[in-house]
């Protein structure tokens, strides 16, 4: 299969485990009056973005790829850089670091589903159609969330 796809993969492989990573902290470090909202909408962020994890690597695996695994392809990789642990972000910042890079991973999506058409690779299209729908979701939520 195409060495294209295959990277192009990987590269939302690793964006997934940061977004998720991201969506962890947020869970974790939420305070305020409103913290069960946010804390609940973080998990289910994080709960979307795990359930695509296992499908690209093993997308990957059956055009005959190596998936990503460690920890320090992922994070150079990642178009979502990890969320910085030395800032206390308010809840608001949180939402809107999420929404921003859920908006990025939508537009990466996006690309991967022209590369996978212009290398005939109609399962890795509608993988990535189905995920976009996913984030297309949590980034509606996200957003609700700032009005």
């Amino acid at each position: 299969m195409s060495k294209a796809v295959i990277e192009h993969l990987n590269l939302e492989l690793a964006t997934a485990f940061v977004q998720s990573f991201n969506a962890r902290r947020y869970h974790w470090m939420v305070s305020g009056p409103h913290f069960r909202d946010y804390h609940l909408r973080f998990s289910d962020l994080y709960e979307a973005v795990d359930a695509t994890i296992d499908e690209l690597a093993e997308r990957v695996r059956m055009l005959d790829g190596t998936p990503i695994t460690a920890p320090s392809q992922m994070e150079s990789l990642s178009v979502v850089k990890p969320s910085d642990t030395k800032k206390r972000l308010d809840p608001a910042a949180m939402v809107k670091e999420a929404l921003a890079a859920e908006d990025k991973i939508i537009a990466l999506m996006h690309k991967g589903i022209e590369i996978a058409n212009q290398a005939s690779d109609p399962g890795s299209a509608d993988l990535l159609t189905r995920f976009v729908q996913v984030h297309q979701k949590e980034a509606w939520f996200l957003r609700e969330m700032l009005a």
